[in-house]
């Protein structure tokens, strides 16, 4: 079992419109200075913060797939295969299949916060692709509760939530103080969690609010909240099968 946390200070940062929405990047592009570089499918990891109304303008996008998962607030979306204005609230989640080539804008009101995740799905595939785009309600996604423990499907089995990224789980979880929850891990498969909010203890290490966990090796650890706590989690495979564009990047 390896568990490697990673504290919100040593997080890539950014910050768009003179500091109105600031963002910690756990998995930051490649000329940023976040210490962990693409892995699996995880291309690049954001938690951005509105601290005053404000909108990143239209900007383009190809092959990747970003996802929006939001975790405060009100974001709203424009992008020009649908050239409308779509709001997003929290619990709300949003994919845009960037395929052969689409832009979009993001509107987040004061105190929004969401992760914004991209992944890599075969660019050999994607690019060649019309751009598509979804979103989905807090409601659409399934949840599971016992002992403490609240578990909402995002990306899995019993979510709408479509990815042409292959092998992506993703799971928002909510753990009363004294709970207990385990994150399964088939083999070859990583977790990547961020901590929300609260304190948990992962086999003996804490991780607490903004840190980001990356879990590698065979069975997940099992969480215990020190205080009430909630994470997000996204399960993927550690090769994903195909040449990710890190990966070529590199080469």
């Amino acid at each position: 079992m390896s568990i490697l946390i990673l504290p919100k200070e040593r997080q890539g940062q950014g910050a768009f419109n003179g500091g109105e929405i600031i963002e910690n990047k756990p998995i930051g592009f490649p000329q940023e200075a976040s210490p962990l570089r693409p892995y699996s499918n995880l291309f690049y990891w954001a938690h951005a913060r509105a601290l005053k109304d404000s909108t990143i303008g239209l900007h383009p996008h190809r092959g990747f797939e970003i996802c929006s998962f939001v975790l405060a607030g009100e974001i709203r979306h424009y992008d020009t295969k649908l050239r409308e204005w779509r709001p997003l609230r929290a619990g709300d989640a949003q994919i845009i299949r960037a395929g052969n080539g689409i832009s979009h804008s993001e509107w987040m009101s004061q105190g929004a916060e969401m992760f914004q995740i991209w992944f890599d799905p075969n660019l050999d595939k994607t690019l060649s692709q019309p751009a598509s785009y979804d979103d989905y309600r807090l409601e659409q996604f399934p949840t599971h509760e016992k002992e403490g423990v609240s578990v909402r499907t995002v990306v899995g089995a019993g979510s709408p939530f479509y990815m042409d990224t292959p092998g992506v789980k993703a799971q928002y979880i909510s753990l009363r103080a004294g709970a207990r929850h385990r994150v399964e891990l088939a083999s070859g498969e990583v977790a990547s969690a961020y901590v929300v909010r609260g304190i948990l203890s992962l086999n003996g290490q804490n991780a607490q609010t903004s840190d980001f966990v990356l879990i590698t090796d065979e069975r997940g650890p099992e969480m215990e909240a020190i205080d009430d706590a909630e994470v997000f989690v996204i399960v993927s495979p550690a090769d994903p099968g195909y040449l990710t564009y890190e990966q070529r990047r590199r080469r």
